[in-house]
């Protein structure tokens, strides 16, 4: 995963007033490694 799919997830996150996000990546050897929490507004 790079910086730009961290922004666009999070700009996302924002327009859409989420708290919570994912980014997932299919091309890692086990899935468990590809996955990426991203939080909004985290108080």
């Amino acid at each position: 995963m790079t910086g730009k799919d961290h922004a666009k997830t999070l700009a996302y996150l924002r327009l859409t007033n989420k708290r919570l996000g994912l980014n997932i990546n299919f091309h890692e050897p086990r899935l468990v490694d590809g996955i990426k929490r991203i939080v909004n507004n985290l108080e």
